[in-house]
């Protein structure tokens, strides 16, 4: 299988077939007329794809990527995709927009890059665009296009990255709207996460340690900031909270069997030593267990 590293925008350009404006950026139109090619490509840039159709199958590490027509894919340096055809629709179309990490060194938005999540996102969550948010898309890659066959002066640099930060800002909030018409679907990955922490806790902290978020989000085949972002969306907490919440009512629970020491208590919740329990209930309840015991 063939493997292409795409660590400057050159690269990028060069394997589209196009030509390089802008040493840090393009903006790159693909209707194919070959047939799709199967290789594995791997990011050192930020890439941005509009697909408008289903040409390609994409994989994320293990998981295919939930996408039809009119969604966008984000990519960040470091990771790395499978491509493979799709035998039902063998030409891509896609506008991609990619841009070197060099590009916002010393910008506030480079400061920022960590707010954009959905670079992270694993592949089930591809975003899914309506009619009217595709043509907000396609205005502001039209913009930094623009820019790009303009004559580079001291404002160009600054107008680019202007513009791409307004696309990711607006990314977010179609982020948010996915978030909300998919309830449903929401609403049973937060039932899902519900009962598989409190068999975690039940059954399997004592041997396989504390729940972490990453443990539910890939058992709901999703990306740790995906997953959190969906939990929080839909009941207004952190993944992090809900799980201190449960552990906590698990130790009150085995607080009040008097046959149980607290050593007893933090091995069988997943703590590696007695003082991190004894620490993590008093930061939630002002009280140490002991204590708590006296009362309750």
């Amino acid at each position: 299988m063939e493997e292409v590293f795409l660590n400057t925008v050159q690269d990028f350009n060069d394997y589209q077939g196009v030509e390089t404006l802008h040493p840090l950026v393009s903006v790159v139109h693909v209707e194919n007329t070959e047939h799709i090619q199967e290789c594995v490509m791997h990011y050192g840039l930020y890439a941005i794809y509009l697909k408008e159709n289903k040409g390609c199958k994409l994989s994320y590490g293990r998981t295919p990527y939930d996408f039809d027509e009119m969604t966008v894919t984000s990519f960040a340096p470091g990771q790395v995709v499978k491509v493979e055809p799709n035998p039902d629709v063998p030409f891509a179309k896609f506008t991609a927009l990619v841009f070197h990490p060099d590009l916002l060194n010393r910008t506030a938005l480079g400061r920022q890059m960590s707010r954009y999540e959905f670079f992270d996102y694993s592949s089930t969550e591809a975003l899914h665009l309506s009619v009217q948010e595709v043509e907000v898309f396609r205005g502001v890659i039209a913009m930094i296009e623009q820019e790009l066959h303009r004559a580079i002066d001291k404002h160009t640099r600054e107008l680019i990255i202007s513009n791409i930060e307004l696309l990711l800002n607006y990314c977010l909030r179609f982020y948010d709207r996915q978030f909300i018409t998919r309830e449903e679907i929401n609403h049973s990955v937060v039932k899902r996460f519900m009962e598989l922490l409190d068999d975690y806790i039940s059954s399997k902290a004592q041997r396989e340690g504390l729940p972490t978020v990453a443990y539910f989000a890939d058992k709901c085949c999703l990306s740790s900031g995906y997953f959190g972002n969906l939990v929080r969306v839909e009941t207004g907490r952190t993944a992090k909270d809900i799980i201190a919440d449960r552990l906590l009512a698990h130790a009150k629970q085995l607080l009040n069997d008097d046959t149980l020491t607290i050593t007893m208590i933090s091995e069988r919740m997943g703590f590696d030593y007695p003082q991190h329990f004894v620490r993590f209930f008093k930061s939630h309840t002002g009280k140490t267990p002991s204590a708590f015991r006296k009362v309750s």
